[in-house]
């Protein structure tokens, strides 16, 4: 009899950890309150301290990871201390609220705008995420009435390959509810991977632009501490050399027509895509920026306008 793997979403488990972070802040703030005689204030502020210490710990082991197989800074981007604290900020809150706000309450979505003369955009999140990755570009979408979807790829850990069908169902959808013939796809991480092997499998001919932000085109070394088909399709080599045989496959596939449709926003200050230059993709329009993380490319000010340009 055939058998059933559970896999669950990342919304679910996104759930779960906020249910086992609840309880370690209870636990901790219940020996606060017994051992110390804390007040109750007191306690429940110590809990959520000591989970937000952890959180902020797991943040800086992300750019201490990265910057062991980082690529080297052009001088124009080399930051200085306070540049440094205010790229660390940000990353932490935007990790902080996409995991514990955004995305464990977010749901797919299509917002249909009549008449707009606007190419439709399709949003495509990265590893571990989910359509609520897209809290913040969705606003402006909105505000200049262009059309949008957003996804779920899953399952979490599966092939870059097998989320190639839902893009193409939701390509089908925003074409046929908008009447147009092309989509702007705009892919944070991962997600850039997933868009190009779909073009692969479907073609580029209903693509008018692909945006990448923070995609690893090259691989990461930080791939190696992810699970799933998936992160081991986005590892380099041991000692982080060679992209994997897989991003060989890709990359060799896609013809010089394909590239010249891809923009490629990278920074020199990702903290999970290391090398940082493996944003570059050679034959596509490249945009390196400096002092944001990975996370924080989807809500940083100067990013979004940047990507709302492209979609234009």
């Amino acid at each position: 009899m055939a058998t059933s793997t559970f896999q669950p979403s990342a919304r679910r488990l996104l759930h779960a950890l906020l249910l086992v972070q609840l309880a370690g802040a209870l636990a901790i703030g219940a020996m606060a309150w017994r051992w110390f005689a804390a007040t109750p204030a007191m306690a429940l502020a110590c809990g959520l301290g000591a989970v937000a210490l952890v959180r902020l710990l797991v943040s800086a082991n992300n750019f201490v990871l990265s910057a062991r197989y980082a690529s080297a800074t052009p001088p124009e981007f080399r930051l200085g201390l306070a540049a440094w604290l205010r790229l660390f900020e940000e990353e932490f809150v935007a990790s902080m609220l996409q995991s514990s706000w955004y995305m464990p309450r977010a749901t797919p979505r299509q917002v249909i705008f009549e008449g707009s003369a606007a190419a439709p955009v399709l949003l495509l999140h990265g590893y571990g995420c989910n359509s609520g990755y897209w809290t913040h570009l969705a606003p402006l979408l909105d505000a200049a009435r262009i059309s949008h979807a957003t996804l779920d790829l899953e399952p979490v850990t599966g092939s870059i390959d097998d989320y190639a069908p839902l893009v193409e169902r939701a390509v089908e959808s925003l074409c046929a509810a908008t009447g147009a013939a092309k989509v702007v796809i705009v892919a944070h991480s991962m997600g850039g991977l997933v868009a190009r092997a779909w073009m692969r499998a479907h073609g580029a001919a209903r693509v008018a632009r692909l945006v990448t932000l923070g995609t690893p085109h090259h691989g990461t070394c930080l791939a190696s501490f992810g699970v799933g088909l998936n992160a081991a399709q986005m590892q380099r080599s041991a000692g982080c050399g060679e992209e994997s045989a897989w991003l060989r496959e890709l990359n060799a596939s896609e013809s010089a027509a394909t590239r010249r449709l891809i923009t490629s926003i990278y920074s020199h200050h990702d903290n999970i895509i290391s090398p940082q230059t493996s944003g570059l993709l050679e034959g596509a329009r490249n945009i390196a920026i400096g002092g944001v993380g990975h996370v924080a490319l989807g809500r940083n000010p100067g990013v979004l306008a940047r990507v709302m340009q492209e979609i234009a």
